[in-house]
């Protein structure tokens, strides 16, 4: 069997395989409410079908101001559970697993009114300067992840992704980059760690499944975050009961990327290896052959594909048969496989 159709368990959640999709965002809430629309009620279901066996949704916003754009989704109303669960309920109906990543924009946030970070100082020239957090913003926020939870609890995921990578709030914080503050909340790696350390406490305090963390394990820039310096964060996430760091990197300010297939693999390997804990490799993985040496080398425990599933929603089906694993397809589908 290859490693990357075996079974994978954390906490009691198995999951079937160890495809996992990324979270993307889609833009497809028109009415610029948060809610669920036809186009994710298609689009994440037609991914459980296609045999991944962990579907991660967009980037869902805990607070309105913490959207990345008016169009994505949210979780900061007990309104938006009903559109939740029921996406939930299509992708299960095929056997994967269901994961939500709760997120607040931070001063990448494209909506109107004030938007907020760690300090006043904006990504570039394009976007709005946000208003440094108050102590009160800040307990504000910890709380609306909670609540977050709460409602991602009652639309039955069965994975939290806490996302703190990609230039985002809880990213903000974590980088000496963007994070200029001299309170309790800034200065020492610690400090800047204080807000997702807070925010993992609360979830904890109303969720008890696969708890993932995404990070940016590299910021490309003088002066900013490395994968070595993010392991002792990694420890820290650990002791807090994290199952496992989703590796990612890059977008906390902006900066060239060398980019090319599995960039990102080897700041997941450091993570796992140095913490140690579970971690997913994410970055340009297309290749069912890639993925399975990624698995095998034990470099990381889960494979996060994004774009490559934009393009073939049942890229599992092809991976199963280059590396001659034989997988069950739902029974309409059969007749194909044979």
């Amino acid at each position: 069997m290859a490693k990357l159709f075996e079974p994978f368990t954390i906490k009691e959640t198995t999951f079937k395989n160890r495809i996992v999709m990324a979270p993307m965002c889609m833009y497809q809430s028109d009415q610029e409410d948060g809610q669920v629309t036809d186009w994710h009620r298609i689009h994440y279901p037609t991914r459980a079908v296609g045999g991944v066996g962990l579907i991660i949704t967009e980037a869902t916003a805990v607070q309105p101001q913490g959207r990345i754009s008016s169009r994505d989704l949210g979780i900061w109303d007990d309104t938006h559970i009903e559109g939740q669960s029921e996406i939930v309920r299509l992708m299960k109906q095929s056997g994967a697993k269901t994961g939500i990543q709760l997120a607040h924009a931070g001063r990448k946030a494209t909506v109107d009114g004030d938007i907020y970070s760690a300090s006043a100082l904006a990504f570039d020239d394009s976007y709005k300067l946000p208003k440094e957090m108050s102590s009160d913003d800040i307990e504000e926020t910890i709380e609306a992840f909670k609540l977050g939870a709460i409602r991602a609890k009652k639309a039955g995921f069965d994975v939290i992704e806490l996302h703190g990578a990609h230039g985002y709030l809880l990213n903000q914080f974590l980088s000496p980059l963007t994070n200029h503050r001299t309170d309790e909340y800034g200065g020492s790696a610690e400090n800047r760690y204080r807000l997702l350390r807070k925010v993992i406490d609360e979830v904890n305090t109303v969720w008890d499944g696969p708890l993932f963390v995404r990070i940016s394990a590299h910021d490309y820039s003088e002066g900013g975050m490395t994968a070595d310096q993010y392991v002792e964060m990694c420890q820290w996430m650990k002791q807090q009961g994290v199952d496992l760091v989703d590796v990612s990197s890059g977008a906390v300010v902006p900066a060239r990327i060398p980019v090319f297939p599995g960039y990102q693999v080897a700041f997941a390997e450091t993570i796992k290896k140095d913490t140690p804990i579970a971690t997913g490799a994410v970055g340009l993985i297309t290749s069912p052959l890639h993925a399975e040496e990624i698995l095998q080398n034990e470099r990381a425990d889960m494979v996060f594909l994004a774009r490559e599933l934009l393009r073939d929603p049942y890229w599992a089906y092809t991976a199963a048969k280059q590396l001659n694993v034989e997988i069950t397809a739902p029974e309409p589908y059969k007749r194909g496989w044979l």
